[in-house]
């Protein structure tokens, strides 16, 4: 009787995380950060972040729940409802990069982050870099190959990028005890 009282409370702990960091990704995907060239969200830090914090199961989770949320219309994702809701919005220009944030929060869940602060940082620049390569791809695929797809899907962003994981890999080592909650 402990072991499924033990083991029903540890299911409800991983429930509240994932609806939470959901939240959080909401959030985060709705404040703009005056920055240069281009206001900043603070998504990628969230994705990143709830990998590194709670692991790929759980970070995985948190956005396929995030991404789901969107997909039925709720206006979670950045600049919506102002540019369409649900399905519309998701298969847009963004999408390539919100499927990035899967694969992005799974790896940075993966790797361990208990190496020195430039090891961090590169492994969160690795991370962080699946979201503009799944992004460019779709970006490409939808508007022509003939744009110039990285100096508008990419480049205005990377100053920003540097900036959030410089960030996560000053704070890793008090990220990861995150973990010990789970």
């Amino acid at each position: 009787m402990e072991v499924v009282k033990s083991q029903n409370s540890k299911i409800l702990k991983y429930i509240l995380i994932i609806f939470a960091g959901s939240l959080l990704l909401t959030i985060s995907a709705k404040i703009k950060i005056p920055f240069y060239p281009v206001p900043m969200t603070m998504q990628t830090f969230v994705v990143l972040f709830l990998g590194m914090s709670f692991g790929y199961k759980i970070g995985l989770a948190t956005v396929s729940l995030y991404l789901l949320e969107g997909l039925l219309g709720m206006p979670v994702f950045s600049n919506s409802p102002e540019k369409g809701v649900g399905i519309i919005y998701f298969t847009g220009p963004t999408m390539g990069y919100l499927i990035g944030f899967l694969f992005a929060t799974s790896l940075a869940g993966y790797f361990n982050f208990n190496g020195n602060i430039i090891i961090n940082f590169f492994k969160l620049l690795v991370s962080v870099s699946i979201i503009y390569f799944m992004g460019i791809l779709w970006l490409g695929s939808l508007i022509g190959w003939d744009k110039p797809i990285i100096q508008l899907g990419a480049t205005p962003f990377l100053l920003a990028e540097l900036l959030k994981i410089s960030i996560l890999a000053l704070l890793a080592k008090k990220i990861i005890k995150l973990k010990k909650f789970i």
